[in-house]
């Protein structure tokens, strides 16, 4: 899922884009059938910005762009919404803020990040840059900060982890017969939320593979309910430039 590099060995994925081909996601508790829907995360400053168009039964578009970072959560009309004084409009949605955060650490990507903080009895901003293997190392040391659990189940590997951020919410990931997350299930309170991942591939551009492995479907459930859909057209896995930046006036309206 991306290659340790330098004499540290620290992980190389920061930042990556997504961008979905089809699918569709709930709205207002109907489906909505994307025409767009990308997403630019960063995972060493917790943060990302999914751009998502759809069009509802009745034909009507709906667009919105739901963003994240720190103790943040807001929506944007146009990416970089009032970073830039006059442009666009950034609405507080500090009751998303626990959702958001599942995604991003449920996420393919973020669940092993996550996992392996939690095994370190780390936050995942402090993780990045170390040698993983020295991380785990650090698990007994970290005695009750260390959360990170890891069992059998027949072939298949289940960890156990903390969704950073969310107090008590507890995700369970099952990895394929490769190590790779194919079912990542998350509780938090009276909410379960299930991500199942398959295919995965390089799903960069041809001119622009490193084998940095992606699902090719995404499947999200809340409380047995399908609330994500997605197929993928292509990923830009590397060094992506991907910023959050608040806004003023989310900052003002607070944080969690």
């Amino acid at each position: 899922m991306g290659m340790l590099r330098s004499g540290n060995e620290s992980e190389l994925i920061k930042t990556l884009e997504y961008q979905a081909e089809g699918g569709m996601i709930q709205v207002d508790g109907q489906p909505c059938t994307l025409t767009k829907y990308r997403v630019s995360a960063n995972y060493q400053i917790p943060g990302y910005r999914t751009q998502i168009v759809c069009t509802r039964p009745n034909r009507q578009t709906y667009s919105n762009i739901e963003t994240m970072s720190g103790d943040y959560a807001w929506d944007e009309d146009i990416p970089g919404a009032e970073i830039v004084p006059g442009k666009g409009k950034a609405t507080p949605r500090p009751d998303a803020l626990e959702e958001r955060r599942i995604r991003l650490w449920a996420s393919p990507h973020g669940a092993p990040k996550a996992a392996i903080a939690g095994a370190a009895g780390l936050p995942p901003s402090q993780s990045f840059g170390q040698n993983p293997a020295a991380l785990l190392d650090r698990q007994a040391a970290a005695g009750a900060k260390a959360t990170t659990t890891l069992s059998w189940q027949g072939d298949r590997v289940i960890i156990t982890y903390p969704i950073p951020g969310v107090p008590g919410a507890i995700a369970t990931a099952t990895l394929d017969s490769g190590f790779l997350p194919e079912r990542v299930v998350v509780k938090n309170g009276t909410n379960t939320t299930e991500f199942i991942y398959g295919n995965f591939q390089d799903w960069n551009n041809p001119l622009f593979k490193i084998e940095a492995l992606y699902p090719g479907t995404i499947v999200e459930r809340r409380n047995g309910t399908v609330v994500r859909n997605l197929t993928a057209k292509v990923t830009e896995i590397g060094q992506v430039y991907v910023v959050v930046p608040v806004p003023d006036s989310v900052q003002k309206a607070g944080g969690k």
